[in-house]
């Protein structure tokens, strides 16, 4: 409240409860050292760091910084020919994929999608397949009655045929996390690495909560690579509750609609 004269003026202060910028999120993210060994190398999309990021990973995803539901990603990648011996430049938006002979033309074609818009390009993850189709894992980390955070729900997002994806408004298929990992891991490996994925969550919630103290609930998506090490793919803010009812077991859905009620 600011005194004007004699009058008392209120001044409203705006509780941000959801963050559209990926990239703000990184990088408060990555302040805190047990949770940035998780996140993939991240950088603003150029010219020369999208080079870069290929030269070193072979494969990376290129983001819009504020986007949802997976729309506008690309999947790029730099492919050695096995029979010619060359390297070609390939990216993939929704089901297309174009492939180029050099690396300016490649660029030339992707600045058509992402235009004047702010893009990230992330480290590549070879994410773990079921019927080979890729699969991430969403974790909902909600707030509780006396402010702890709690892992209400995980579940599992498995991509459209053909698709790069897995977010359910593209074409994703939600699944549980047993059906995915019983090809992978044994009961007890199970167990471990959804407790370890359910604590990952809570962490990043209680860092993001130092930044942003009106936060109440967090989507974070994780990926598994083929060594079964999890990866942040994304941290979103306004997480969607309603794919939990998707699932055959109604348990983790009710949970998360108990907490949700309890934050708005």
């Amino acid at each position: 409240m600011k005194v004007k004269g004699k009058v008392k003026v209120k001044v409203k202060v705006k509780k941000l409860r959801t963050l559209t910028s990926k990239w703000i999120k990184t990088k408060v993210l990555l302040r805190h050292a047990p949770i940035s060994r998780y996140i993939p190398e991240t950088v603003k999309l150029t010219k020369s760091s999208l080079r870069e990021m290929l030269t070193k990973y072979n494969m990376v995803y290129i983001k819009p910084e504020r986007g949802t539901y997976g729309n506008g990603v690309i999947r790029a990648e730099w492919v050695k020919n096995e029979k010619q011996g060359a390297y070609t430049y390939k990216y993939q938006v929704d089901v297309v994929t174009r492939t180029f002979s050099t690396y300016e033309a490649f660029y030339t074609s992707i600045c058509k999608y992402t235009k004047s818009k702010s893009y990230l390009v992330q480290m590549g993850i070879h994410l773990l397949k079921y019927q080979k189709r890729r699969f991430d894992i969403r974790v909902m980390v909600q707030r509780g009655a006396k402010g702890i955070w709690v892992s209400t729900g995980i579940i599992g997002r498995v991509a459209h045929p053909g698709k790069i994806v897995t977010n359910y408004h593209s074409g994703g298929t939600p699944m549980a996390m047993g059906k995915l990992l019983a090809p992978h891991l044994s009961a007890i490996e199970q167990k471990r690495v959804l407790n370890q994925m359910s604590q990952l969550g809570v962490n990043i919630a209680k860092a993001l909560q130092q930044k942003y103290p009106n936060f109440r609930q967090i989507g974070v998506d994780i990926g598994l690579d083929l060594k079964m090490n999890p990866w942040i793919i994304e941290v979103n803010t306004s997480p969607d509750p309603y794919i939990f009812n998707k699932l055959a077991d109604k348990t983790m859905y009710r949970k998360v609609m108990r907490f949700r009620k309890l934050n708005v």
